[in-house]
């Protein structure tokens, strides 16, 4: 990881400063050498003129064959470059270095000049790279030749080549001083990157005490916050499961204890009393139960938290669930000496889902609130109807829940420190059973005062697929 990183991250930025550096260094030349030709090319070009001007004011009142036999220098003079003067057929008759060329087509600047506009050339002539320029002579308002103007570019291209070279050598420096910026701005990624990926590496092999220490409020910052706290949830999340583990191998163990020590009474040749049989298959029977129910519920939670759980939906008659739960409850509350009571709107609307799933629902957070009120306590389960939702309350004055438990009592596995507590699992799938049907559970306690469950369901509810 360390080699790849560090050489992608490397080799981004140096294409990244190559391409930069090398359109930089193209526009800069492209720029000085704009500048040296159209500096050369406007010297001349005010030259030419200010010689035809003179030539126009001062001259033009002897012919132009005359003014080269007497007047050979005397308008331009001012000029270092060569001087060519062509008469009106494009024939070169005067050159200042006295090479004139032969018959031949005449250049586009002479053509242009004789055609009353200032011409350009750009070429090779004599085995030199040259510019001319050109402007037509006018004696009286017409025009009686041009005056060409000739400059060698050598020496600006020997200054242009020396300033590319100026420039490549700083291209090198700026790309290889940049180049070891960008190791270590690599390595200022890399090395938190490195530090992270080992305590990662770590919990994955179960080491969960390990931190990542947070150097920068960055990304790197926020993945390590974020491993740490994945590591705090795994090893609470890895509590609650070992005592949950516990709790159930716990509550299995005591109807398991009593079904296998009746059975073993049951079996004995010197058992013959038929109030002790009865009394036995009796707690068999019980005990046994019980174990169904513990086995319905963990499988129930199995599915909750696979997924695999879907609601099957149906019209239920409210008034007539929470009448089967007073009757099914009743007898405990009588025979715990708590006072239940069940109430309910007239008339109250039904509600489209699943009714076992209400009734599992509801018994569940009655079982709890009846299993944490002592003797001449209350437990009051009651429906209130609103324009957009059920609400379903259930209040008891048992013992409470203490304000730092209080939110965690709905997380799978939580086992409260309560000596009623059960396995832990009854109040999280209460919790999804209400997620499914679109609700909210809300819990609100108070120690030694009592709890209030609030079940709060919408009244028009989507069957899920």
């Amino acid at each position: 990881m360390r080699k790849g990183i560090r050489g992608r991250l490397t080799a981004n930025f140096m294409i990244v400063i190559l391409i930069t550096v090398a359109v930089l260094e193209v526009l800069l030349i492209y720029i000085v050498q704009q500048n040296y030709y159209g500096s050369l090319k406007g010297n001349l070009t005010n030259q030419v003129k200010i010689s035809a001007d003179m030539y126009s004011k001062y001259y033009s009142d002897a012919s132009l064959e005359d003014n080269i036999l007497y007047n050979v220098d005397a308008f331009w003079n001012q000029s270092n470059a060569e001087v060519e003067i062509i008469d009106k057929s494009g024939r070169i008759v005067m050159d200042s270095l006295g090479m004139i060329p032969g018959p031949g087509e005449p250049k586009d600047d002479i053509r242009d000049a004789l055609n009353n506009r200032m011409g350009e050339w750009v070429g090779t002539l004599n085995g030199q790279k040259v510019i001319a320029v050109a402007y037509p002579l006018k004696s009286d308002g017409e025009i009686v030749g041009a005056l060409r103007l000739i400059a060698s570019t050598d020496a600006i291209d020997q200054d242009i080549g020396n300033t590319i070279k100026l420039f490549v050598a700083i291209g090198i420096i700026v790309v290889l001083l940049v180049g070891m910026l960008s190791i270590f701005l690599a390595n200022t990624i890399l090395i938190p990157l490195k530090e992270v990926t080992a305590v990662a590496e770590s919990m994955a092999a179960g080491n969960f005490q390990i931190k990542s220490r947070k150097k920068r409020d960055d990304e790197i910052g926020k993945l390590s916050d974020t491993l740490n706290y994945m590591a705090d949830e795994i090893t609470k999340k890895e509590k609650l499961k070992n005592e949950f583990i516990s709790s159930v191998s716990h509550e299995l163990r005591t109807p398991l204890t009593s079904i296998m020590g009746w059975a073993i009474t049951l079996k004995s040749e010197k058992f013959q009393q038929k109030e002790t049989l009865n009394d036995g298959l009796g707690i068999i029977a019980e005990e046994s139960e019980r174990l169904t129910r513990m086995v319905e519920e963990l499988l129930d939670f199995s599915k909750f938290v696979s997924g695999r759980i879907k609601l099957e939906y149906g019209t239920v008659n409210l008034m007539t669930l929470m009448e089967h739960i007073r009757k099914q409850l009743t007898p405990r509350a009588l025979r715990e000496n708590i006072n239940f009571t069940v109430s309910y709107p007239e008339n109250m609307p039904e509600l489209f889902t699943d009714v076992n799933r209400m009734k599992q629902l509801f018994i569940n957070i009655l079982d709890n609130a009846l299993n944490f009120t002592d003797s001449g306590g209350s437990v009051d389960f009651h429906a209130e109807v609103s324009e957009k939702e059920y609400r379903f309350i259930i209040t008891d004055t048992g013992c409470g829940i203490a304000p730092e438990e209080l939110p965690m009592v709905k997380e799978k596995f939580y086992k409260g420190k309560s000596s009623h507590s059960k396995n832990g699992i009854g109040l999280s799938i209460c919790e999804e059973i209400v997620t499914l049907m679109k609700g909210r559970l809300e819990i609100s306690s108070q120690v030694n005062v009592g709890t209030t469950v609030a079940i709060i369901l919408p009244r028009e509810v989507k069957a899920n697929g």
